[in-house]
């Protein structure tokens, strides 16, 4: 049973939408990388674009999915995330990247639709 976690992410303030993609992708994505190997089985970040004309603030810039094959290695995962180092290294690189104070991060159930 894959178990998923989802977190919602907005760029900190000044920051434009292409710098805030650029960093994330050639730095940021990269510590993620790091500290989710040997626990998560895809790591993935969806960046939001409003289709509906509207533009104007949203809560988040992209939808962050973290898939673990069990619940087991979502617990030891977050565990190995607690360590005071690793806390300390995400922190510094999301100062410069986001509204540290924005960010929620949630476990997802899902249901689907038969489309057939």
């Amino acid at each position: 049973m894959t178990v998923t976690v989802i977190t919602l992410l907005k760029r900190r303030q000044g920051m434009s939408h292409e710098d805030f993609r650029i960093y994330y992708e050639t730095h940021h994505r990269r510590i993620g990388e790091r500290v989710l190997a040997g626990h998560a089985t895809r790591y993935v970040r969806r960046y939001l674009a409003p289709l509906d004309g509207v533009d104007q603030p949203c809560d988040a810039d992209v939808v962050m999915e973290i898939d673990f094959p069990d619940e087991a290695a979502r617990d030891a995962c977050f565990a190995s995330l607690a360590d005071p180092a690793t806390q300390a290294m995400i922190a510094e690189d999301e100062e410069r990247l986001f509204d540290r104070a924005r960010i929620r991060t949630f476990s997802v159930s899902e249901a689907s639709s038969d489309m057939s």
